[in-house]
């Protein structure tokens, strides 16, 4: 008989760790805010000259000083500016990159150090023409 009383408490104690556990803790709950990007400016697959300007709007959870925008792995210069509570980026495009497909990437820290990443594809003129 005490060794059935000892399963039964054995088992309610593995039960309800069990559902605690599943709760997690307070810090296990916060949620990774990651920034975003929107407003692609030229929009995606449109053909633009070399050095053309180009923008996007960053989201107010990005921390400004991180945001970085590469094409073709080279680094773009950029401009930070404030637009409500959100972020307008300028910049120009590289004016090597000529006769060929181009990602603009963005990568950026969020406030709360979470990292995002986003971008589009343009399409580069050759000088050719």
């Amino acid at each position: 008989m005490i060794k059935l009383q000892q399963i039964i408490i054995l088992l309610f104690f593995i039960t309800f760790t069990n559902q605690v556990a599943a709760y997690g803790t307070s810090s296990s709950k916060k949620a990774c805010k990651k920034p975003t990007f929107s407003e692609f400016s030229p929009p995606k697959l449109t053909e633009v000259k070399p050095q053309s300007e180009f923008s996007f709007i960053a989201s107010s959870t990005t921390d400004p000083k991180s945001i970085k925008v590469t094409v073709k792995e080279q680094s773009v210069v950029i401009k930070v500016s404030e637009k409500g509570n959100k972020y307008l980026v300028t910049g120009k495009l590289p004016s090597e990159i000529k006769g060929s497909h181009a990602r603009v990437k963005i990568e950026a820290t969020g406030t709360n150090r979470c990292k995002g990443d986003d971008g589009w594809l343009l399409k580069m003129e050759s000088t050719e023409k």
